[in-house]
């Protein structure tokens, strides 16, 4: 018997946003790309629900939007994910964010530590109790190490001060291949009240 093949980071985070999310409620799609993870969101949260999506990249909102044709619920913006706080301000169940660039286009345009945190920070600010935030991480772009370090220390430094309403889970498949596979940082609000 061959054993299993082990999840992708992405399968993973989208099984765990969906014991989060449910049918009416808020969630965030920090870095559209193409919209898969839009329209994954779509699904979790229903007609009834609503997806806010950012990308700064017109050539990742116009394929987005081809996707997300029968999807209404769905808001997208031609803006950079730390001006989250700026669009949003009503509580959220679930952000998911996939780190680097959009496939097959330009490798130079892609997310940057400085902004990545800021929008993470708002993010959690405005996290539902019981709600997600999700990090797929690429490392093997120029910038990558840097970016998933930054990420890396902002856990870290979550994990210390706020562990009491925080749980961070990290799943990082083996070493394989020429460049580091991506991974998995998942932030979960255990607390039971805003209190």
């Amino acid at each position: 018997m061959e054993p299993a093949s082990p999840k992708s980071a992405t399968v993973l985070a989208h099984e765990l946003v969906s014991q989060h999310l449910r049918q009416g409620d808020t969630a965030v799609d920090a870095t559209v790309g193409n919209g898969h993870d839009t329209l994954f969101l779509c699904g979790c949260v229903g007609p009834e629900g609503s997806v806010i999506g950012f990308d700064l990249q017109e050539e990742a909102l116009a394929s987005a939007r081809l996707r997300l044709e029968d999807c209404p619920q769905a808001e997208l913006h031609q803006t950079g994910h730390e001006r989250l706080a700026e669009v949003v301000s009503k509580p959220i169940r679930a952000v998911m964010f996939n780190l680097g660039y959009l496939p097959g286009s330009d490798k130079t345009v892609v997310t940057l530590p400085g902004t990545t945190r800021a929008a993470l920070t708002q993010a959690l600010e405005l996290l539902a109790p019981g709600g997600i935030v999700t990090l797929v991480i690429y490392r093997g772009h120029p910038g990558g190490q840097e970016e998933a370090a930054s990420v890396e220390a902002f856990c870290e430094a979550l994990a210390t001060t706020s562990a009491d309403r925080y749980q961070i889970l990290r799943y990082e498949p083996s070493q394989r291949g020429k460049h580091p596979p991506p991974y998995l940082i998942a932030i979960e609000r255990t607390d039971k009240s805003d209190q």
